[in-house]
């Protein structure tokens, strides 16, 4: 039997394509997406960037909601968005646009 050969070392992850506001800076705490809807989210500037693919990225205050994740509801043709936070969910639409 042969031996096993060792692991080749890890490559760096590339960075992705930045397709928030540059003033949010390079790496968002957290970001994702679902179906055609994206966010990345910056703690330090309590800023969230949200790019529903309609070629138009919105900026929302996030207070000191602290972002982790997303969820979509779709319910009789009307769309809900809740992202995850430190205190359970936060509505985007109770979130103030900047």
């Amino acid at each position: 039997m042969t031996p096993m050969q060792p692991m080749a070392p890890m490559e760096p992850m590339e960075q992705p394509d930045r397709w928030w506001p540059q003033e949010l800076g390079e790496q968002p705490n957290s970001a994702g997406g679902q179906n055609e809807m994206r966010y990345a989210f910056f703690s330090g500037k309590q800023r969230m960037a949200v790019d529903s693919r309609n070629g138009k990225v919105q900026v929302y205050d996030t207070g000191d909601h602290r972002i982790a994740g997303v969820a979509q509801n779709q319910s009789g043709g009307a769309r809900k968005v809740t992202f995850t936070r430190q205190h359970g969910e936060v509505d985007l639409d109770t979130l103030a646009q900047v």
